[in-house]
């Protein structure tokens, strides 16, 4: 399977940031017969075979590691299939005052549209009237 770019990219932002962190990472991160494509495909064959829907970020940093931690390590056949990665996305103060005063300019467009459309009259129909002794 060929895993989403932003899904191959979280995993290898992740194993960098452990090398810088982690000195006793970096020999095994840097071994020549491991690959970030071996590693997205141990992953997702893991993955499947667990019958597992979701996984927390921890759990699948987990398999990234034991991927490079082990020597001898089937990671197996490409699958296919569709990875969903969930996104955070960070507001700046100014990002969210700006996405606050476009909601508030919106609903006052929305309100003032709708006080401008004229009423509508409904005529009232009797479907049974009552006869009235006084009609002529």
């Amino acid at each position: 399977m060929k895993a989403s770019n932003h899904f191959k990219n979280t995993i290898q932002a992740y194993l960098e940031q452990r090398a810088k962190e982690d000195e006793l990472f970096v020999p095994v991160f840097a071994k020549e017969n491991k690959n970030i494509d071996d590693c997205i495909t141990y992953i997702l064959n893991t993955v499947q075979k667990s019958g597992c829907n979701g996984f927390a970020d921890e759990e699948i940093y987990s398999m990234a590691l034991h991927y490079y931690d082990e020597d001898e390590i089937e990671i197996g056949k490409s699958i296919n299939g569709h990875v969903v990665v969930n996104h955070v996305v960070q507001l700046t103060d100014e990002e969210k005052e700006e996405a606050r005063q476009k909601a508030i300019q919106k609903l006052q467009d929305e309100a003032y549209n709708k006080m401008k459309q004229p009423v509508k009259k409904t005529n009232k129909v009797q479907i049974n009237p009552q006869p009235s002794l006084f009609d002529f």
